[in-house]
Parts: C-alpha cells; sequence; structure tokens
C-alpha cells in the first residue's frame, strides 16, 4: 500500500469508491433510502475535488488502484475517511488516520457514521454527542467526536502541508 497526497486526476475514482464502500459497508447501520440519501452517485465531482485541494487530502492505492482516502481541514475538522469495501480491515484506515493526524495540533473533530464510531473510539477520540443530521428528506445518525494530539507531535504546519513536503 502506498499513501500519497490527493491530485485532481483522483477525483473520479474517489467517488466511485465513495459511493460504492456507503452502498456496502454502510448498509448494515442504515436503510437503502438513507444511504442513497448520502451517497447519490451523483456528487458534485468540482466541489469535491475543490474541498480535497484545499485540504490535506490522502489517497491510498494498492497496484495503482485507489482503496482509501480521506482529508483534515486546517481547523482539524477530519472531513472524510473511506475505505473499500475489499480493502476493510487490512490496515488502510488506520494508515490514512495516522497520516491525517500526523497533520494536525490541537483537538481533531470528527462526524463519524455508525459504522465508524468504534473505529475512532478505538483510536482514543471521544463521543461529544449523538446527532441527527438531514439529507435530501432522510435523517441520519452519527456522532461527534473529537481527540486532542500534542502540537509537538504534529508532522505538519499550519497549512497542512507536511514539513517534508517544502
Amino acid at each position: 500500500m502506498v499513501i500519497r497526497r490527493y491530485s485532481p486526476s483522483d477525483c473520479g475514482e474517489i467517488l466511485k469508491l465513495f459511493y460504492n464502500t456507503v452502498h456496502t459497508v454502510n448498509s448494515r447501520d442504515y436503510t437503502e433510502g438513507q444511504l442513497y440519501a448520502w451517497a447519490t452517485g451523483e456528487e458534485d465531482a468540482e466541489a469535491w475535488n475543490r474541498a480535497l485541494s484545499q485540504s490535506y487530502a490522502l489517497v491510498a492505492t494498492e497496484n495503482g488502484e485507489v482503496i482509501g482516502f480521506g482529508n483534515i481541514c486546517a481547523d482539524g475538522y477530519l472531513d472524510r475517511l473511506y475505505v473499500a469495501a475489499d480493502a476493510q480491515g487490512r490496515g488502510t484506515g488506520t494508515a490514512l488516520c495516522d497520516a491525517l493526524e500526523s497533520c494536525a495540533s490541537g483537538r481533531i473533530t470528527v462526524h463519524a457514521s455508525i459504522t465508524a464510531r468504534g473505529f475512532f473510539l478505538a483510536r482514543g477520540y471521544r463521543e461529544i454527542r449523538r446527532q441527527t443530521v438531514k439529507r435530501r428528506g432522510e435523517e441520519l445518525v452519527n456522532y461527534v467526536m473529537e481527540k486532542t494530539v500534542r502540537a509537538q507531535d504534529a508532522l505538519c504546519d499550519g497549512d497542512c502541508t507536511r514539513k517534508e513536503e517544502k
């Protein structure tokens, strides 16, 4: 597995992975209607590319194929973390999250799905509250969670560029 910075050329493959992951991995915790409200298959590629490009975004690949991705914003909001269904349980999410967290200093916040809640609890995040969000008329439960990392542990500068990349 290789973890590298996001490139706009990854966006199409990432959107497919996002849709497929939500509709397979998350199907044990959400209804079909909720899954389609979350991932329609018609996501705005320009908006996704912009969000990923304006944050510290990483892609995990194996044999040249994207098997996971994630991003964290400068304010410590871990916005996305998705791993392909067939790459689950092999350390991909852990490796991505380790790398994303290494770019943070202070509080990291995530809105974790029911499915991902246990993953984040095992990483030392604490649950702040359970919340219900509305998407396309469907109510979805997720959990606001946070973790604090020490400033001296951060491997990135405040602009979320890894120090070794400058």
